[in-house]
């Protein structure tokens, strides 16, 4: 009687994806996954298979501690059959808890399969999500191992092993046949689709998250939104390496043969900061349209990567994320040397990567933030203060602007706190405002913002890690960019910044000021002539409206597209 009460809530839409891996798989080495796939490398034998996951209802799925779905769908392995196998009655575990390992979850796949001459065969693999030293959370979530067997059952003798993986083409694809079955109603296939994220999502801050901190922008409190197709074509996304084994990724939205053009965010924020869809146009649109390779680097401080929430410092940034950056982009387009639009932390760290010797840059425009910074009085406050070094002493080594569904008691402290912090000439009620005051300044006019640009925010924020602000304090004090031990650096290496740079800097700016990039301007100038330089001080905007904007569309692209033109082959 119980049950069947229940039976309703647990009634609903349910989610559905097609997921394609491959690899290698090996019929002779059978007792090592690695030596298996290296052995069915050598010999040509692969392993792939597409399938579609299933299930009639969501929550169901997520109330099952198994959390099982449907699988079905096709196996090339050729070391079994010259021809696909078929997969009927397949089972798919997300996130189910390892009850060995703590703090580790699984994903399982178990698929029997037949020939089409009638016999069977079981495929069982797994993906083991664990927080490692390192960065892994895409090779934990895209790497399955795999163990082949007779018969239809998960018993018979093993026949087969192997490693399959995503590649990035096919995630890309399966990001396109998510979708929502069995909804009534349009409200309620976002809800399930805002569920599903939440429940994916939380799962894996459980492995990868912390105490201050978690690893994604999603806000759960917020109400699903609509999003509308963006105007560039599907991206293709390169994740890559530095030198120092931090891995990053860019998103491309190949428009035309111009630049290519690499967009990077400001400190604690993701690519998402320029795709954000709420304004009619955002900056990748306008330049996909105007005919240019548009790429954007998410770098160690981006909230979308594990990396975020580690210790880092701007030099790291400038020494291995630009150079790995700018070697990824060349390599794959083929071009000679590629442009800059850079904003904020974003601008500060290319213009030091410059400095440093970073090579394959033809024109840079430099958002806001220069190698001077200054600041409005409050911030000048707060990094003489030593906030950073205040926090850490009571053992916070990140923050975050998002809020927490069911907030303990330090998250409410905390909110309780901000709400008596002065916040500037603006005031806001909401929660995610007052974090990003108190965390970087006034980041935005909120006259320059749509309504919608407000409410999805906490999408473009996340996590930060202290010890980058106690270098930007470092900086702030000393009136220029130096590195986090005091070296002066950056600003007498001029002659490796005889490079076209273009500076922009919002009017009313009250983050870091416009005497910043008119220092930094007047100091290129002096040292190499003005012919390299321009700067364009925008009347109206502050800091990351300009970019994010109800009309930057109309009242900033263009002039980036004019600067970023002025250095394109005819």
């Amino acid at each position: 009687m119980q049950s069947t009460q229940e039976e309703p809530a647990l009634n609903g839409p349910g989610i559905e994806f097609t997921e394609t891996m491959r690899g290698f798989m090996s019929t002779t080495e059978l007792d090592d996954y690695e030596t298996a796939r290296s052995q069915g490398e050598r010999d040509g034998v692969q392993l792939e298979f597409t399938v579609t996951v299933s299930t009639a209802s969501l929550d169901r799925m997520i109330a099952d501690p198994s959390h099982e779905a449907g699988l079905a769908g096709t196996v090339t392995a050729a070391g079994l059959s010259p021809a696909p196998l078929t997969v009927d009655n397949g089972r798919f575990h997300l996130l189910v808890r390892d009850a060995d390992t703590p703090g580790t979850r699984k994903m399982v796949y178990k698929m029997p399969m037949v020939t089409d001459d009638g016999r069977s065969f079981h495929l069982e693999g797994f993906k083991t999500v664990h927080d490692d030293a390192g960065p892994d959370l895409w090779s934990d979530t895209t790497t399955l191992y795999v163990t082949l067997r007779e018969g239809s059952g998960d018993d018979g003798p093993v026949v087969g092993r192997g490693i399959v993986r995503i590649l990035v083409g096919d995630f890309r694809r399966q990001l396109g046949t998510m979708k929502v079955v069995g909804a009534r109603n349009k409200l309620e296939e976002l809800r399930t689709m805002a569920r599903f994220g939440r429940f994916f999502l939380g799962a894996l801050n459980e492995v990868y998250g912390g105490v201050f901190a978690r690893p994604s922008s999603f806000h759960p409190d917020a109400p699903p939104r609509e999003h509308r197709a963006l105007r560039t074509g599907a991206p293709e996304i390169h994740f890559f390496d530095t030198a120092d084994g931090v891995q990053l990724k860019l998103t491309r939205f190949e428009g035309g043969t111009k630049g290519p053009v690499v967009l990077t965010p400001g400190f604690g924020t993701s690519a998402h900061a320029f795709t954000i869809d709420t304004t009619d146009t955002n900056l990748p649109e306008y330049l996909f349209e105007h005919g240019y390779d548009v790429w954007i680097l998410d770098y160690r401080a981006s909230p979308d990567l594990p990396s975020a929430s580690t210790q880092f410092t701007l030099d790291d940034i400038a020494r291995y994320d630009y150079p790995a950056a700018v070697e990824t982009v060349l390599r794959a387009t083929g071009a000679d040397s590629l442009q800059f639009m850079a904003h904020c932390v974003g601008s500060a760290t290319m213009l030091m990567a410059l400095a440093s010797g970073l090579e394959g840059v033809r024109s840079a425009v430099s958002s806001q933030l220069t190698l001077h910074p200054r600041v409005a009085p409050l911030n000048k406050v707060r990094s003489g203060l030593y906030v950073a070094n205040f926090l850490t002493a009571l053992g916070v080594d990140t923050l975050t602007t998002e809020i927490d569904e069911a907030p303990g008691w330090t998250e409410k402290l905390y909110d309780a706190a901000l709400r008596m912090y002065p916040a500037g000439r603006e005031r806001c009620a909401s929660s995610v405002c007052r974090r990003i005051v108190f965390m970087y300044g006034e980041v935005y006019d909120h006259d320059q913002l749509n309504d919608a640009t407000h409410e999805a925010m906490h999408e473009m924020f996340g996590m930060a890690n202290l010890k980058t602000f106690k270098q930007i304090a470092r900086a702030i004090r000393a009136g220029r960019f130096v590195t986090a031990d005091g070296d002066d650096a950056y600003l007498p290496e001029t002659d490796r910044l005889k490079v076209p740079i273009a500076f922009i800097h919002g009017e009313k700016n009250r983050l870091f000021l416009p005497d910043g990039s008119r220092l930094t301007y007047e100091h290129l100038c002096e040292a190499n002539g003005p012919d390299l330089y321009t700067r364009h001080v925008i009347e109206g905007y502050a800091h990351m409206d300009c970019f994010i904007g109800k009309n930057a569309s109309v009242d900033v692209y263009p002039l980036v597209g004019a600067e970023l033109d002025r250095h394109n082959p005819a």
